[in-house]
C-alpha cells in the first residue's frame, strides 16, 4: 500500500503516449513532442514502459534528462511510483513527465490481466493517455477502434487521439470527424505520411542514439531530429497536449524508497568502471544512480576507443551490439588484455548480455542459424574477444525476448545464495564450446539463459549473464556490486 503523503512529483503534469499496436508511430511522435516542449523551455522528464534500452536513448538525447523504465511485471506498484518520483525530482524538478508506452495499450504479460502492460502503468500513475492510431487506409473505422479501446477498460483514461500516417487533407477530415462524433474524444494531432518520420532500425529495435550520431554525424543526426520536431510542431496541438497533461490527478509518495534506503560508506568510495560507447550502452539509469547511492564512484570508459582500463575496483559492462563493432573490439588488444588481467586478479566484473559476449573467447558473425534472424550485412567472420569467460559466441543462432526468473545458487557478486530476481533477456546469440566443468551462479525457473536453464557464467570474480537486472526490481544489485568492489579495493591496500 502507498502512504498518504503527497510527493512533489505527484503534482507534475504527466501524460502517456500509447497506440493500438507496435509500429503505429508512437516512438517518433513521442520524440517530436519532447523536442517541441524542450524548445519551448520545458524541463521534460521522459519514461518508457517496459525494458527497452533504445527508445530511451533518444528520449535522453532530446530532453537532456535520463529516461527511466517503468515495468509492471518486474516492479510492484510502489516500485513504479519510486522510479517515477525519483526521476521527476532528480536535479531540477521536471515541468512535465512524458511516458512512452510499449506495443499496444493492453499488451502485457498475460492475456487476462493488464500485468506488464502500458495500461497498468497508466492506471498506477493516474495518467491520461494520448492514443496514436496508424490511420493509413482507414477513416470511419478509426472511430470504432478508439471506442473499442476506450470501452475495454474504463479505468484507462484515453484523453486525446493523434492520427498518424495521414495521406491527404480529406483523409484527415473524415477520420477526425468520425472519432470526435462517435467517441467524444478530441483529435489533437494529424501527422502526415512522411519518410522524415522514420528512424533507422536494428534487429532489436531502433538504432541507439550513440550509434545514430556516429553513423549520421552530429549534423545529420540533429537534422533528422529537427525534421521530426518540425512535423510534430505543425501537426499536433501542443497547447492542448499540455492541458491534458495538467489534468492528471495527484499521486502519493512511495513507501520504503530504494533510492533512500540504499547507502554506502562515505569514507571509502570504490571506483566502478562502466563501459559506455557505441558497442555498450544498454544501461538502466536507475542502476547507475543506485551504484552511486551505495557508495561507488562511477568511471566511464570505452572498450572500443580507450587504450587501457582506468584505475578502478570493479567493472560493469552492459548490453549493446558488440557484434557490430567486433573488428574494433578485437583490434583493441590492450583493452582486452587489461580486462582479462583484472579478471584473473579477482576484480569483480559484472557483464550483461553484450558484455557477456565480449568477455567470452570469441564472437562469430554472419553465420546463418536456426533462428529467425540473420543479418546478411554482417560478414562471416570470427573475432577474438577478452577470454575472461569460456565459450564461443555465435550470432544469429536464436532469438530470445522474454522475462526471466532466477535464483542465485551460490554467493557471488550479485548477492547471497538463495536470492531471487525477476529480469529479462533479449538476444540473437548463443554461447557454445562451454567446458563441462563451467560454473554458473544462476538457476532459472523461467527464461533461456546460457545453457540448460543456467545463467551467470562465472570465473574468479567475473560473472556474465544474458539476464538484464533492474536495481528497483532486484534491490540487492547495487549494494552487492559495490560491496564486492570495496572488498577488492581493501584486499589490495590492506596488509
Amino acid at each position: 500500500m502507498l502512504n498518504n503523503k503527497q510527493s512533489a512529483a505527484g503534482n507534475i503534469p504527466r501524460i502517456l503516449i500509447s497506440a493500438d499496436r507496435s509500429s503505429s508511430g508512437k516512438t517518433t511522435i513521442s520524440m517530436g513532442l519532447m523536442a517541441v516542449l524542450v524548445s519551448r523551455g520545458y524541463k521534460v522528464q521522459p519514461f518508457k514502459v517496459a525494458l527497452d534500452y533504445i527508445d530511451p536513448s533518444y528520449h535522453t538525447e532530446i530532453t537532456g534528462r535520463f529516461c527511466r523504465n517503468l515495468d509492471g511485471y518486474l516492479m510492484d506498484e510502489n516500485g513504479i511510483l519510486d522510479v517515477y518520483t525519483h526521476a521527476c525530482e532528480a536535479g531540477e524538478k521536471a515541468d512535465i513527465a512524458i511516458i512512452e508506452g510499449v506495443r499496444g495499450l493492453y499488451e502485457g504479460f498475460e492475456s487476462l490481466s493488464d500485468l506488464g502492460s502500458t495500461a497498468q502503468i497508466a492506471k498506477t500513475l493516474k495518467c491520461p493517455v494520448i492514443f496514436v492510431i496508424n490511420a493509413r487506409s482507414i477513416t470511419r473505422s478509426s472511430a470504432a477502434l478508439v471506442n473499442g479501446y476506450r470501452n475495454f477498460d474504463p479505468d484507462v483514461e484515453i484523453a486525446g487521439v493523434i492520427l498518424n500516417n495521414i495521406g491527404s487533407r480529406r483523409h484527415a477530415e473524415k477520420a477526425k470527424e468520425a472519432i470526435e462524433h462517435y467517441t467524444g474524444i478530441p483529435v489533437i494531432g494529424i501527422v502526415p505520411r512522411d519518410p522524415a518520420m522514420q528512424i533507422s532500425m536494428r534487429h532489436l529495435g531502433l538504432m541507439p542514439a550513440l550509434e545514430g550520431r556516429r553513423r549520421l554525424g552530429d549534423g545529420g543526426f540533429e537534422a533528422r531530429l529537427h525534421g521530426i520536431e518540425e512535423i510534430i510542431n505543425k501537426g499536433i496541438d501542443v497547447d492542448r497536449f499540455m492541458e491534458i497533461a495538467k489534468s492528471a490527478k495527484s499521486l502519493k509518495s512511495p513507501d520504503n524508497s530504494v533510492f533512500s534506503s540504499v547507502s554506502g560508506a562515505d569514507i571509502l568510495k570504490p571506483k566502478i568502471g562502466v563501459a559506455l560507447d557505441e558497442a555498450f550502452n544498454f544501461y538502466y539509469r536507475d542502476n547507475i544512480d543506485l551504484l552511486k547511492l551505495a557508495g561507488a564512484e562511477i568511471v566511464y570508459f570505452s572498450p572500443v576507443r580507450d587504450n587501457s582500463l582506468p584505475e578502478v575496483d570493479g567493472l560493469y559492462i552492459g548490453g549493446g551490439y558488440p557484434e557490430l563493432f567486433a573488428a574494433e573490439l578485437e583490434a583493441n588488444q590492450s583493452m582486452r588484455q587489461d580486462i582479462k588481467k583484472a579478471s584473473i586478479a579477482g576484480m569483480p566484473i559484472y557483464a550483461e548480455c553484450g558484455g557477456l559476449m565480449y568477455l567470452t573467447e570469441k564472437i562469430s558473425t554472419g553465420i546463418p542459424g536456426k533462428g529467425t534472424y540473420h543479418d546478411a550485412s554482417m560478414p562471416e567472420s570470427t573475432y577474438s574477444m577478452v577470454g575472461a569467460l569460456p565459450g564461443h559466441t555465435i550470432m544469429g543462432q536464436t532469438r530470445v525476448v522474454s522475462y526471466n526468473i532466477g535464483t542465485l545458487n551460490k554467493d557471488c557478486i550479485l548477492g547471497k545464495k538463495g536470492n531471487n530476481f525477476k529480469g529479462h533477456e533479449f538476444h540473437h546469440s548463443e554461447i557454445r564450446e562451454i567446458p563441462e566443468d563451467a560454473e554458473f551462479a544462476i538457476t532459472l525457473s523461467r527464461g533461456t539463459g546460457i545453457t540448460n536453464g543456467m545463467d551467470g557464467l562465472i570465473s574468479e570474480n567475473t560473472l556474465g549473464s544474458y539476464a538484464h537486472l533492474h536495481g528497483v526490481a532486484y534491490r540487492e544489485l547495487a549494494s552487492s556490486l559495490v560491496e564486492a568492489a570495496r572488498k577488492f579495493w581493501e584486499s589490495r591496500i590492506l596488509p
